[in-house]
């Protein structure tokens, strides 16, 4: 028989969830430095690469549109690979999975950074699978080792440190490829001693880690037929959109109006350090408060607007900053969030992740190539950023919708 999902109002002020989820113990130190460890390389290795992107097409003679497709390709990979996780999660062990994932993100960030355009495209697309991996078993781990009413802060604080490295990487990268031998190839390759501190973090961890297949625990079903899940995926989506195409086109941007390389690197650098301050905020701003939807929906906007004011007044681009900073920290936290809070148990969260994460990606990797695309083709970054403006607006929408809360539910038919 098909799966069946719902989505189902979660009771409080205990939350609906296996019997085992009640007697997680208290986190350990060494669990939240292991899961830091995982987010400090889920955009280290990718937020460089903006930065670096105007010497990387002219010392490979790539085209925008080509280079439009180089920050494209992580986000394609993220969607190809994300449906896969779950099921090898549920085959392998979650935690022998992700130290599987590191060594590749250890083999794609070495291969990328030598001097070949061809490696460049190939090493992109291992680290970004491995990055996927990351990515969908990160949730289902916290969902499975952190007690309900931790799983907010516990977010916040993984996507606190993703966003502190991420913003170090931007701000950075251009100076190491002044400074360093081999230019931007190696400036590419400088988190490299992150991935293998996480690499060793996470290899004790194994021990223990049964995969749920050999317990005879039945898989959870993906839930295509949940419209709650489609609105987490929809968000996930949009301001990942909001994020990677920030990341990709926004020192392009700014040094079309006058900016310096490095000091469009630093605007990045401030963007994300913003971000990062406004997501790891947000669990004391909304403690006690179950219904997110007016905090998705507001923060959408606030996204919306940074994009207007780089269309109509682009010199106020601190404004901006400050403003895609605040909006995009407050939904990346929310989006990672729902994908734990919206689902009953660690193997749901894995199936909601993956779901979310594949349709979220596909609609994400969109945005950096469809403005490439629209700038070699008007000259201009203005009809991009409107574009922005209105998916800004649309991401207000799901926000709303993936904020309820409710739960959704996978189970077998009957």
């Amino acid at each position: 028989m098909n799966p069946q999902t719902s989505s189902i109002p979660r009771r409080h002020p205990t939350p609906e969830v296996p019997a085992a989820d009640n007697t997680r113990p208290a986190v350990s130190i060494g669990l939240v430095v292991a899961i830091c460890l995982v987010a400090v390389n889920l955009r280290t290795g990718l937020t460089g690469v903006g930065t670096l992107l105007p010497e990387i097409e002219h010392g490979s003679g790539l085209s925008s549109s080509w280079g439009g497709l180089l920050t494209t390709l992580p986000l394609l990979t993220f969607a190809a690979t994300s449906p896969l996780v779950a099921r090898a999660s549920h085959r392998f062990g979650s935690a022998r999975l992700l130290v599987a994932a590191l060594g590749a993100l250890a083999v794609g960030t070495v291969v990328r950074s030598i001097p070949s355009v061809i490696c460049l495209f190939t090493g992109t697309v291992i680290l970004s699978a491995a990055i996927a991996f990351g990515n969908v078993l990160l949730p289902a781990l916290i969902r499975r080792s952190v007690p309900a009413h931790r799983i907010q802060g516990i977010s916040a604080l993984y996507v606190t440190v993703m966003g502190a490295t991420a913003a170090v990487s931007s701000g950075i990268s251009a100076p190491l490829s002044h400074t360093l031998p081999g230019s931007w190839h190696t400036a590419l390759a400088w988190g490299l001693a992150f991935v293998i501190a996480a690499f060793l973090a996470w290899l004790p961890r194994m021990r223990g880690d049964r995969p749920h297949a050999s317990t005879g625990v039945t898989r959870s079903p993906v839930p295509w037929r949940s419209r709650l899940a489609w609105q987490v995926s929809m968000f996930m989506g949009l301001q990942s959109l909001a994020f990677y195409t920030a990341v990709a086109w926004l020192p392009s941007i700014l040094i079309h109006h006058g900016a310096t390389s490095t000091a469009a690197g630093w605007m990045l650098f401030y963007y994300q350090l913003i971000a990062l301050a406004a997501g790891s905020l947000l669990p004391l701003l909304t403690r006690g408060r179950h219904d997110q939807r007016w905090t998705a929906a507001g923060a959408s906007v606030v996204v919306a607007g940074g994009f207007a004011v780089l269309v109509s007044a682009p010199a106020l681009s601190v404004l901006a900053c400050t403003l895609l900073g605040l909006g995009g920290g407050v939904c990346l936290v929310l989006a990672l969030t729902f994908q734990s809070q919206r689902a009953g148990s660690s193997g749901e969260a894995a199936a909601l992740a993956g779901m979310a994460q594949s349709i979220g990606y596909l609609v994400a990797a969109a945005g950096p190539l469809l403005l490439g695309i629209l700038h070699d083709t008007t000259g201009s970054w203005t009809l991009p950023l409107v574009v922005l403006v209105v998916l800004g607006v649309a991401m207000a929408g799901a926000g709303y919708c993936a904020g309820q809360d409710r739960q959704v539910r996978c189970s077998a038919g009957r």
